[in-house]
């Protein structure tokens, strides 16, 4: 779930940033969170249910 959120966040950081030059705050907003997505996705792992 969190990977695709990144994904998701990543592939609209990078149209707002190449297609549209407005809104640079929001743009590197959606990338910082693009990035702790990854992060928490690789950190937190596969829960396993017991």
């Amino acid at each position: 779930m969190f990977l695709t959120i990144a994904l998701v966040l990543i592939v609209l950081w990078a149209l707002g940033f190449f297609a549209f030059a407005v809104g640079g705050g929001l743009i590197h907003i959606l990338l910082i969170l693009a990035i702790i997505a990854i992060i928490w996705h690789f950190v937190a792992g596969r829960r396993t249910v017991v």
